[in-house]
């Protein structure tokens, strides 16, 4: 197994996510170690100085006047751990909970933060146990940090809070005795360190990521079964149209649709004919896709750097110089967030029109998709959850970001709503994941009708793949059960990667897209 050096390494999305689901062990060598106690050292040096300095030997927020005796700066840490613990809402995921560990780890790891290595081992301890913090999923304002999400993830590590545990929510403690381990002791400055940080608003902004660049995959794939099965022109996926207009995010689209489509029996067939233009959402794939593509580089930048930065608050640089600051501010993540929202809000838009219009039928395709129809009803109703699926993102579309409620009494009194952002993102995926398995369920049906014409060996490999789990319909069944099928199989994503291991692509492209 791969190893992945906390605080030496250069995290990204998708080692992140593959730290997450243990196909990557994450751990520390000897140099982040030597950090971590270098800055573990620091604080013990500026605690023998008679100066107050935040979050040391002081309150927090707008507490920050208020100097805490030496004999009450341990006692402070774990107050503010069991003070800040206010969330509310339903958990959220277990992998989401790990990978703002994982993120942790590696921002503490970097020795700025002033915590001890000790700490730092017992949240890997936790990871690769699968001991995993119930953290809810509401309380943050994405400006101090995720306060409110951060001290849930982090009692466990004193002994409190819940835990998902081998399938089951445990007592944290209950879990500890089992592996004869006690609640940590915190130094000064520990708790701060733990609460003060990005990593719940990066940790669903990865997981979506991650998400989304499957999505966007699946969605060029899906396009090409669509245009095949309605027999549209592949014209406008022509690379000399985008050397015109030279998006990265367009180029790359029209590239692997045409590529998907080259020399299909299909397209040959209708070469000639008299269809002058398609509709805007197969003419214009390339430039929708391609400009979801462009707003999920954003991300994917953005992540590249919030992924192996500081984010707590004070930073300790040396034992003589200590930065309060405003690292911890989601406001960089959380427009990005909205921007990738939109996109794939739109990318759900584009997809709802094309079930619509495979829905329409021609000369060769019934309407609805099924031959006997009137007493059959057909797809008919599976475009009513696409319309209502698209309809719901777009509510969901409205920029967190543009929001801000002062918090700590002024102290804190431009805020990031990052959280809401990235918690948003999920949400308009979750739909847009349904959205595509409804296009990619009826245009597999559709294809049957242009029998005997054949399309590619990839776009044939990708109906086949679909018809081992849902049938040809035939008559009225509960789509439900089809649909749930096919968007299984996007979410497991093994057809993605094989089409895209077989496209011969651009490679500087295809690494711009990467999640890695």
């Amino acid at each position: 197994m791969d190893v992945f050096a906390y605080g030496i390494d250069r995290l990204t999305i998708g080692i992140a996510v593959d730290i997450a689901k243990g196909r990557i062990k994450g751990s520390l060598n000897e140099k982040a170690k030597a950090n971590i106690i270098k800055g573990f050292n620091a604080i013990g040096e500026i605690l023998k100085r008679d100066e107050a300095v935040y979050g040391i030997n002081t309150g927090f927020g707008v507490l920050c006047r208020t100097v805490i005796s030496k004999e009450d700066t341990t006692r402070l840490q774990y107050n503010l751990l069991k003070s800040h613990a206010c969330g509310i809402g339903s958990p959220v995921e277990p992998i989401i909970a790990k990978l703002m560990m994982i993120i942790k780890v590696h921002s503490l790891a970097l020795g700025y933060s002033g915590v001890s290595l000790d700490t730092v081992e017992r949240i890997i301890w936790h990871i690769e146990n699968d001991v995993i913090p119930v953290v809810p999923e509401k309380g943050s304002v994405g400006a101090s940090g995720d306060l409110a999400p951060l001290a849930h993830l982090f009692l466990p590590l004193i002994g409190l809070g819940e835990v998902f545990y081998r399938g089951k929510k445990r007592q944290a403690l209950d879990v500890l005795k089992e592996y004869g381990l006690k609640p940590l002791k915190l130094h000064p400055k520990e708790g701060l360190a733990l609460i003060n940080g990005t990593q719940f608003i990066s940790a669903f902004a990865t997981f979506g990521a991650y998400r989304f660049a499957r999505y966007l995959d699946a969605a060029d794939i899906i396009s090409a079964v669509s245009i095949e099965a309605t027999k549209s022109s592949i014209k406008p996926f022509d690379y000399r149209l985008h050397d015109l207009r030279p998006y990265d995010g367009c180029r790359y689209v029209a590239d692997r649709v045409r590529l998907l489509l080259e020399d299909s029996e299909i397209v040959r067939s209708h070469a000639n004919c008299n269809k002058v233009q398609d509709p805007y959402s197969f003419r214009c794939i390339p430039q929708v896709h391609g400009a979801a593509r462009e707003a999920f580089l954003q991300l994917k930048r953005t992540l590249d750097v919030e992924l192996n930065s500081v984010t707590d608050n004070p930073v300790i640089i040396d034992r003589d110089t200590v930065i309060s600051g405003g690292n911890f501010h989601g406001e960089p993540v959380a427009l990005p967030l909205d921007y990738a929202t939109l996109a794939a809000s739109e990318m759900g838009n584009i997809s709802d029109r094309r079930v619509y219009l495979l829905l329409s039928g021609d000369d060769d395709v019934p309407k609805m998709l099924l031959k006997d129809v009137g007493i059959n009803s057909g797809f008919m109703i599976t475009q009513y959850l696409t319309a209502a699926l698209a309809s719901e993102n777009k509510g969901l579309s409205f920029p967190a970001s543009a929001d801000s409620i002062p918090t700590s009494l002024g102290q804190e009194d431009h805020v990031s709503m990052g959280s809401i952002a990235a918690r948003k993102f999920n949400a308009v995926l979750d739909n847009l994941g349904y959205i595509l398995a409804v296009e990619l369920l009826l245009a597999s049906q559709a294809l049957e009708f242009r029998r005997p014409l054949k399309s590619t060996p990839l776009v044939e490999y990708v109906h086949d793949v679909v018809r081992e789990r849902v049938s040809f319909a035939k008559e009225d069944r509960v789509f439900s059960m089809d649909i749930n099928q096919v968007h299984r199989l996007i979410e497991e994503g093994d057809f993605i990667e094989k089409v895209n291991s077989n496209l011969r692509l651009n490679s500087l492209l295809r690494d711009e897209f990467s999640i890695y």
